[in-house]
């Protein structure tokens, strides 16, 4: 191949939009205000009004926003949460935060926590579980909380990936007692720098959400409980409030994009192509195909100047600060055949087709 293709860079950004975040920058660098302000009340009204909530809350970044939601669910010592095998670190690192401790669920075949697992799962000391939506599509949220429900189990939905998936038309978040996002800037919205939200139904655990991202307070110099700085940096707020303006566009231009990859790399034997990636209920954040090749392809791509990434190479209950001496067949196996192809609005159609073709004949030589 003559020119290369990066897995994701971000300085490829169109030059409209680089102006319009200078712009941005210059406008706020006149104002002064460089923490809380009206961008950071704007930008929870565009979340609002995007995402069909009644609450938001824009934070520090995605991380902070899991572990704030399970402190303000009074999630702590002694209790259990489920969380899935295969995600990011972040899942489970804000369970050992909050002072709980993570239960881990095998996934299905895609990824997913396999729902199928839970009732083997759950104890008298299980208070929550967090569904990831890796990759960008969402677990079945009707039937987790049918599950749920009865047994009073909170449901905190790590949505890092899922910003603009719905299912039903219900957005990724607004499904259980809390939702998280991630705007770090390789999310489909990303901040250029750590951004994250929260959203809710419940007014009272908003407030809860409000006071505790702010130190305890309900208002200036008035602490009633113990919290903690997690605001969103207001330039931060003010470049995603520019940002969402591209955002619809960002996602039509990744859902042509994966369809060109479907279609090239259909008839492919010995490669597993990611399900309903064209659906709403998938926002298509990442293009993950399975082979048990994977290295190699991973190493073939690479000559012909073509990135790749793999989410996730190992599994959490296999890293060290949380070994729990279990086997999880469908995450470890999984975290062996992954492979992230590029997807991004930056890309071409030409620099799909050009992959896909390296790709089939990667396979015809194998």
């Amino acid at each position: 191949m003559s020119n290369p293709i990066p897995f994701l860079d971000l300085s490829l950004i169109p030059l409209d939009l680089k102006n319009a975040l200078k712009e941005k920058f210059s406008q706020m660098l006149e104002k002064g205000v460089f923490s809380g302000g009206e961008e950071s009340v704007l930008l929870e009204s565009k979340l609002k009004e995007y995402l069909g909530v009644p609450f938001a809350l824009a934070c520090s970044n995605g991380s902070d926003a899991l572990e704030l939601a399970l402190r303000t669910l009074e999630i702590s010592i002694g209790d259990e949460v489920i969380v899935p095998a295969l995600t990011w670190v972040s899942t489970a690192e804000a369970v050992i935060m909050s002072g709980a401790k993570p239960v881990f669920a095998d996934t299905d075949d895609h990824g997913l926590i396999d729902l199928g697992k839970l009732d083997s799962l759950i104890t008298q000391k299980t208070k929550a579980i967090i569904p990831v939506h890796l990759y960008g599509k969402m677990v079945d949220m009707e039937r987790l909380i049918e599950w749920s429900n009865p047994k009073n189990i909170r449901i905190v939905e790590d949505a890092a990936q899922a910003f603009g998936a719905f299912q039903n038309g219900i957005s990724a978040g607004n499904w259980g007692d809390i939702g998280c996002f991630s705007f770090y800037p390789t999310k489909n919205l990303g901040a250029l720098g750590e951004a994250g939200a929260l959203i809710t139904k419940d007014e009272n655990l908003h407030l809860r959400l409000m006071q505790f991202a702010n130190h305890g307070q309900t208002a200036r110099d008035e602490h009633h409980s113990v919290g903690r700085n997690a605001k969103i940096d207001s330039i931060q707020a003010g470049f995603m409030n520019v940002k969402m303006d591209y955002f619809e566009s960002w996602q039509k231009k990744r859902k042509i994009l994966a369809s060109i990859y479907l279609d090239s790399l259909k008839n492919v034997v010995g490669l597993t192509l990611p399900e309903d990636i064209l659906e709403s209920n998938h926002n298509a954040h990442l293009f993950v195909i399975q082979t048990d090749n994977r290295n190699n392809l991973k190493l073939f791509l690479e000559s012909k100047g073509i990135g790749t990434a793999i989410h996730y190479p190992t599994i959490i209950p296999k890293m060290l600060p949380y070994l729990d001496g279990k086997e999880y067949p469908n995450a470890e196996k999984l975290s062996k055949f992954i492979l992230s192809l590029p997807l991004n609005p930056w890309m071409t159609e030409d620099d799909v087709l050009s992959i896909s073709n390296e790709i089939r004949r990667f396979f015809e030589i194998a």
